[in-house]
Order: C-alpha cells, then sequence, then structure tokens
C-alpha cells in the first residue's frame, strides 16, 4: 500500500474527499502542515521531515494548503516542495506553480506575457503613482479593484467607484496590485469557474454573487453550466501559462461577450462546483495525481536501467 502526504491546516470537507479517493486506489494518505516540517542536512536522517512520515518519505504529496506568513517562512514552505520534488517525490501542484499563482502580479505577468485576455492590471511601489492612476481611471470612467499580492476568497478587496473612495486605497506590505473592474454581461453579477486537471477542462459552473465579488466564501450561488469550448480553451490556456497541474480558473464574460481571465488558482476549492456537476472531481484529481506517480516511478526505473 502507497502513501500520501496531503498538505494542509485545515481538511475539513476537501481533506476528506480526497482521502476516500486515495483509499479506493489503494493509498493511505495523512494530513501534514508546512509549519511542522523541517529541513534536517544531517548524516542517515531524512533530508526533509514530514510529520507522520518519520521512517521514509511519501510516495507523492498532494497541497492543499500553503500557509501565510513572513517572507521567509513562505520561502521555507516553499523550499520544502520545490525539495520534494528534487528528492524525485511528485508534488501536486509543485512549488514552481504555487509560486506563480500565489503571487497575483506574476499571474497577470505570465497571462498578458501568453497573450490571454486579461484586464489591464498595475503592480506598483509608489503610493502617489497609484493614486494618480486611480484616479484617471476613474475620470476615464473606468472602477478599479485594488488586491493583496497574496490571497485568496476575496480577502481584502476593494472596488474603487469614485474619488472620494481613494482614501481607501492601501498597499499589500508597500506594493499596490490594481486592475480594472470588469463588468459582467446580463444583470447582476457573475463569473465563471472553469476547473483543468491535466490540460483538460473538466467541469465549470457559473457564480453569481450578492455583490460585485463572485467568491463562494462570500456567499455567491453555484449555477450549473454547459461548458462553452471557447471558455474551457481559455481555460486551459490560462493554466498552461502558469505550468499547472490542476487549476481553478475564474473567467468573466465581459458587457461585449469577450471572455476575460481575472483569477489562475493553483490550490482550488471544489465544493461548491462538486454541488452542481455529476462527476467526482476528487476522483479525477488523484486518477491524474497518481498517473504522475507511475510516471516518475517509470522515469526513475529507466535511470537506473
Amino acid at each position: 500500500m502507497g502513501s500520501i502526504a496531503i498538505f494542509t491546516d485545515d481538511p475539513g470537507w476537501h481533506g476528506r474527499q480526497l482521502v476516500q479517493a486515495f483509499a479506493k486506489r489503494g493509498y493511505d494518505s495523512v494530513y501534514s502542515s508546512l509549519t511542522a516540517c523541517k529541513i534536517q542536512l544531517e548524516h542517515e536522517l531524512l533530508p526533509i521531515h514530514i510529520p507522520g512520515f518519520e521512517q521514509s518519505l511519501p510516495d507523492a504529496v498532494f497541497v492543499r494548503g500553503v500557509p501565510g506568513g513572513s517572507l521567509e517562512e513562505v520561502v521555507f514552505y516553499l523550499d520544502i516542495l520545490h525539495g520534494l520534488k528534487i528528492l524525485g517525490i511528485p508534488v501536486y501542484n509543485d512549488g514552481h506553480a504555487i509560486e506563480r499563482s500565489v503571487d497575483k502580479a506574476m499571474t497577470s505577468f505570465l497571462l498578458q506575457h501568453h497573450r490571454i485576455a486579461t484586464p489591464p492590471t498595475w503592480v506598483l511601489r509608489d503610493r502617489e503613482d497609484a493614486l494618480a492612476l486611480v484616479e484617471q481611471e476613474l475620470q476615464n470612467g473606468h472602477m478599479v479593484i485594488s488586491k493583496p499580492l497574496f490571497g485568496s476568497q476575496g480577502e481584502g478587496i476593494r472596488r474603487l467607484e469614485k474619488m472620494t473612495d481613494l482614501i481607501w486605497l492601501t498597499g499589500s506590505h508597500g506594493i499596490y496590485y490594481l486592475q480594472r473592474f470588469v463588468e459582467c454581461e446580463g444583470l447582476g453579477y457573475s463569473d465563471h469557474r472553469v476547473f483543468i486537471i491535466n490540460g483538460k477542462a473538466v467541469a465549470a459552473m457559473r457564480r453569481k454573487g450578492l455583490s460585485w465579488l463572485n467568491n463562494v466564501a462570500r456567499g455567491a450561488a453555484c449555477e450549473e453550466i454547459v461548458l462553452d469550448p471557447v471558455m474551457a480553451e481559455l481555460a486551459v490556456q490560462a493554466a498552461q501559462a502558469l505550468s499547472m497541474s490542476y487549476a481553478g480558473v475564474d473567467i468573466i464574460r465581459d458587457k461585449d461577450g469577450h471572455y476575460v481571465v481575472i483569477e489562475v488558482n493553483s490550490i482550488p476549492a471544489w465544493k461548491g462546483l462538486q454541488s452542481v456537476c455529476n462527476i467526482s472531481i476528487a476522483d479525477l484529481l488523484v486518477e491524474d495525481m497518481l498517473k504522475q506517480l507511475a510516471c516518475s516511478r517509470q522515469s526513475r526505473l529507466m535511470a537506473m536501467a
């Protein structure tokens, strides 16, 4: 029987789904926190210590959460993920994919670099420059979204709608991430979440928000949709631009009918999506991860031959 480490500080529903999916395929799963891991470069010790794997490293690692913290702490957590991959342990998603997506500036940069439709975005250090930019956008009839550089589930996001809102403009540890607000087509507020696994769009939903924030964690309702091939291809391209094994890609259809990518998540939740689709997303994730594990083992055997 194989063993899997699931990195998370809050297993919850998603953790249980993964444990059950791995168990069906003959794998034991252990929840571990990156905060409890160690690098121990001492003779006869495992170079990376993961609680629950004292005698040997896991066959593979599924990343369900990377804790926040200081720059040093976050770099350390990513060092653990990078180190495991160097040691030949498949990491899903790996540290490089998480680095690209946890940093909204790099996400936006890579999307634009790969010519993927995404809102006009600015990342800058100087507050006066940020204020002048937002003022210009407002004068041109565009609202602006201010986001923390690192964050999820709508935390810390503000919409600047008028000049008096400039008082609320705050940076993320001195960095301003600003994005032109995209108004969706139709009435109310909505966007789409497309779930990508191994370069394929496997499921999608419409999220209808109570306000302009469409996060399920903020009360947005989930609706089943028939996946538009154009939207599916855009989501696939976004995940590929960030080199992700799996991803949750958030897309808005604007008032002119064009699709625009607004977020790419490397550790996406799928509870809301699961409630409106008839496939097991956890099973698909586990199946794809175990295929990567099999390929990794085959590569090691060929290298030893």
